[in-house]
């Protein structure tokens, strides 16, 4: 059967019309908000110092124990130090267990592996401490009753047994962000959306494939941590590219971005557990 020339340059046309939006679509979507965001990332004050200079104190979100003596559970998130944080943030979660007189931090740290045999790190410290001159902020304020005691004992517990204790790779994962990731699947009742800069949050444990989304609300399909699709109700809906997350949220209403992060309204809103 002769081929229709004319039939053929349509198709051709139209073949490459599609191929040019989609790349279009790819550089508005993945690659200018990364530029953008290396770019303020470069020229930030955090920059221009050294390491020993950048801020570590307190940045006064959390409750004092003398102040407020129940159970408190805290997940915060701060950009990363250095390079890293024009990509992507650190997240840890800071607990007080009931009528005690400091918080315990719970995070992973790569170079911890060095010295201690694993990155997990549970230890006390300052809940809500700058993180190298980045101010964090609040993901999750849970406060107050016998259940907040549990789920402390809970949340502890699924740490020391965190699958990749001694493994960690930035980029895609596991790194701190999977593993908080990785808690937060655990106790689902955390109702955690973390958010779209924690790369490596859709570093799936075990290799697997499908798995709940971190906020319990909905599922997610990752291929280590490269390629992935999320549909929730608390995280909306995301697409991970080589460890990128952009998407929409719905509930509230706001855009994500690879390394800019979350444009619109906020999610964060503090509850006491029920």
């Amino acid at each position: 059967m002769a081929v229709n020339p004319v039939e053929s340059v349509v198709k051709s046309t139209t073949f490459t019309r599609f191929s040019m939006n989609l790349g279009l679509l790819f550089v508005a979507v993945f690659l200018l908000p990364v530029a953008v965001s290396v770019a303020r990332h470069t020229i930030s004050d955090n920059q221009q110092k050294s390491w020993w200079e950048l801020r570590r104190d307190s940045s006064m979100q959390a409750p004092a124990p003398a102040e407020f003596t129940d159970a408190v559970i805290q997940v915060y998130a701060a950009r990363a130090a250095r390079w890293r944080g024009a990509f992507g943030v650190h997240t840890w979660i800071a607990v007080k267990p009931s009528g005690a007189s400091e918080y315990t931090r719970i995070e992973v740290m790569g170079y911890a592996l060095r010295w201690s045999g694993s990155t997990v790190r549970i230890r006390r410290g300052s809940p809500d401490g700058y993180w190298f001159g980045s101010k964090p902020w609040l993901l999750r304020d849970i406060r107050g009753g016998t259940d907040v005691d549990d789920m402390i004992e809970r949340l502890i517990s699924a740490a020391e047994n965190y699958p990749y204790n001694k493994e960690y790779r930035v980029w895609p994962g596991p790194n701190s962000n999977t593993f908080i990731a990785s808690l937060a699947r655990e106790l689902p009742e955390l109702r955690l959306e973390l958010p779209p800069t924690a790369v490596g949050k859709d570093y799936l444990p075990n290799g697997q494939l499908i798995a709940d989304a971190p906020s319990d609300s909905g599922v997610q399909i990752s291929v280590r941590g490269l390629l992935g699709l999320m549909i929730a109700a608390e995280e909306g809906v995301e697409m991970n590219l080589l460890g990128l997350t952009a998407g929409i949220d719905f509930s509230p209403l706001a855009i994500k971005l690879p390394g800019m992060g979350r444009i619109g309204n906020s999610d964060y809103q503090g509850r006491e557990i029920d």
